[in-house]
C-alpha cells in the first residue's frame, strides 16, 4: 500500500509538471529551437565556414552535440528551479511535506518534470540540425546515457538553486553567473586540444566538459575525453547532488521557517 501511495504521488507530480511546460510550450519548447537555429546560421554556416574541420569533421557537425547539450541543460535547470520556487512561494510545497510521501518522491517527481523537458527540447533541437548537417550517429547507448545524467544533474541543481532562493530574481543568479560562463568554456565550439597544456588541465575541472564530449562521441565519435570517464563523472555528480538535495529537504532548509 505504502508503494503505491508513493508511486501515485510520483505520477501526480511529474503529469503536474509536464502539464505545466507544455501548456505554455511557446515559452518553454520553442525559445531553444530559435536560439539554437542562430548558431548554426552564424556559429555553423557563417564562421565555421572559414575554420573548416574540426575534430576531423566540418566545424558544423563539431558543435551540433554541444549545442543540444546546452539546451539540455538550460531546459532541465530552468524548469525545476522556476517550478519548484513557485511552489514553495506559494506554499504549495508544504502539502507535499505534511502529506505520507517521502522526499525522494517529491525530487524525483520535480526532477522528472525537468528530465522530460529537456529530452523534448533535445529532440526538437536535434531535429532542427537535421536541416544543416546530416546526423551520423555512432553510439545511440552513449547518446542516452549522457543525455539523461545530464538532464537529471542539471534538474538536481534547479531545485538546490530554488532551494536556497529567497526571491525569483536569486533563479537566474546562478544561470547567469555560473552556468553560461562553464557552458561556453565547456568545449561546446571548441576542442580543448587547441589550449595551451595548462588550460587543457584547468577546462577538466569544468563537468560541462564531459557532458558536452560524452555527447560528442556518441554523435559523431570524437572526444576529448574518454567517454567512459565522461560517463562516471556524471554519474559520481549525480550521486552527490541528490544525497545533498535530499539531506536539505529532510532538513527543511530553505523550506520550514
Amino acid at each position: 500500500m505504502q508503494h503505491l501511495i508513493h508511486f501515485n504521488a510520483l505520477k501526480t507530480i511529474w503529469i503536474k509538471e509536464c502539464t505545466r511546460f507544455l501548456r505554455i510550450w511557446v515559452q518553454t519548447l520553442v525559445p531553444p529551437a530559435i536560439t539554437m537555429t542562430l548558431y548554426f546560421i552564424i556559429f555553423g554556416s557563417l564562421i565555421g565556414q572559414r575554420i573548416g574541420e574540426m575534430g576531423g569533421v566540418s566545424y558544423m557537425e563539431f558543435i551540433v552535440p554541444g549545442l543540444i547539450m546546452m539546451s539540455v541543460i538550460t531546459s532541465a535547470y530552468s524548469n525545476v528551479a522556476s517550478s519548484f520556487f513557485s511552489a514553495k512561494f506559494q506554499r504549495n510545497i508544504e502539502e507535499m511535506l505534511v502529506a505520507p510521501v517521502s522526499n525522494l518522491t517529491i525530487i524525483l517527481g520535480y526532477v522528472g518534470g525537468g528530465v522530460a523537458r529537456a529530452l523534448l527540447v533535445a529532440l526538437i533541437v536535434t531535429v532542427v540540425s537535421s536541416f544543416f548537417v546530416p546526423l551520423n550517429i555512432q553510439s545511440f547507448g552513449m547518446i542516452i546515457a549522457t543525455v539523461l545524467l545530464t538532464a537529471t544533474l542539471f534538474a538536481l541543481g534547479g531545485l538546490l538553486n530554488a532551494l536556497f532562493a529567497k526571491t525569483f530574481d536569486d533563479i537566474s543568479i546562478i544561470p547567469t553567473f555560473v552556468l553560461t560562463p562553464l557552458t561556453y568554456l565547456g568545449g561546446v565550439f571548441y576542442s580543448i586540444t587547441l589550449l595551451p597544456d595548462w588550460a587543457q588541465v584547468v577546462s577538466q575541472a569544468n563537468p560541462i566538459i564531459y557532458m558536452v564530449n560524452g555527447f560528442r562521441a556518441g554523435f559523431i565519435g570524437v572526444s576529448d575525453i574518454q567517454p567512459a570517464i565522461a560517463i562516471g563523472v556524471l554519474v559520481a555528480f549525480n550521486a552527490v547532488f541528490l544525497t545533498v538535495a535530499w539531506s536539505l529537504l529532510k532538513r527543511g532548509a530553505g523550506i520550514r521557517s
